[in-house]
């Protein structure tokens, strides 16, 4: 059966201030967690820490997403998922650091100022949302195009082999790899514009 493209963002966004929306939850959970998941193992935390951060993420978003709605100056959304992302990930590096040492003292407070995070965590959750939006355009995008054109894609743009070599592999020429490749990455284009919406992050 066909995948469905996912609701444009600024909707679903919208539908995140009810927290019974089942749909949109999953929907936003299924986006969100993997990229939160990876920039925390990025930033230092082991797997099971990690993947506990991003609950933590998804239950302050849960907690705090009406009232980022009703601010004026709120900015894109992805901008606020990375600050919440960014501060619960340093706050799990600082409980881990300092377990040992008992509550309170001036050099324990000393210590927790200087964690920060690495500078370019930014560009790497927004490197992990691009690559999670591309493998959910990828499902849909297969199942819509042949699998020899879709090959034809993947060995050239993925694996990067030679055009030459992908149409030898495929029995096809290399005329055919090129024009495949195009057509599928248009339409990956498309399917990830789909996705994301007209709104261009913003609600």
């Amino acid at each position: 059966m066909p995948v469905s493209p996912p609701e444009t963002r600024a909707s679903l966004i919208l539908r995140l201030q009810d927290a019974a929306d089942v749909v949109a939850w999953d929907e936003f959970t299924d986006v969100y967690a993997p990229v939160v998941y990876r920039s925390a193992r990025r930033m230092g935390l082991q797997a099971a820490d990690a993947d506990d951060c991003a609950q933590e993420v998804l239950s302050s978003v849960a907690r705090s997403v009406s009232k980022w709605l009703q601010r004026d100056n709120r900015g894109p959304f992805r901008a606020w998922l990375f600050r919440i992302a960014r501060n619960t990930a340093i706050d799990f590096l600082t409980r881990r650091k300092h377990q040992p040492w008992a509550e309170g003292g001036d050099a324990a407070a000393a210590e927790l100022g200087k964690i920060e995070a690495p500078p370019d965590v930014s560009s790497h959750f927004n490197l992990e949302y691009h690559r999670e939006m591309f493998l959910r355009a990828s499902e849909i995008v297969r199942q819509q195009v042949n699998e020899t054109n879709w090959q034809a894609f993947y060995r050239t743009s993925v694996l990067l082999e030679s055009v030459e070599e992908a149409g030898h592999q495929l029995g096809v020429s290399t005329g055919r790899v090129y024009l495949a490749r195009s057509r599928v990455m248009k339409r990956l284009q498309q399917v990830v514009q789909t996705m994301e919406g007209s709104a261009h992050d913003k609600v």
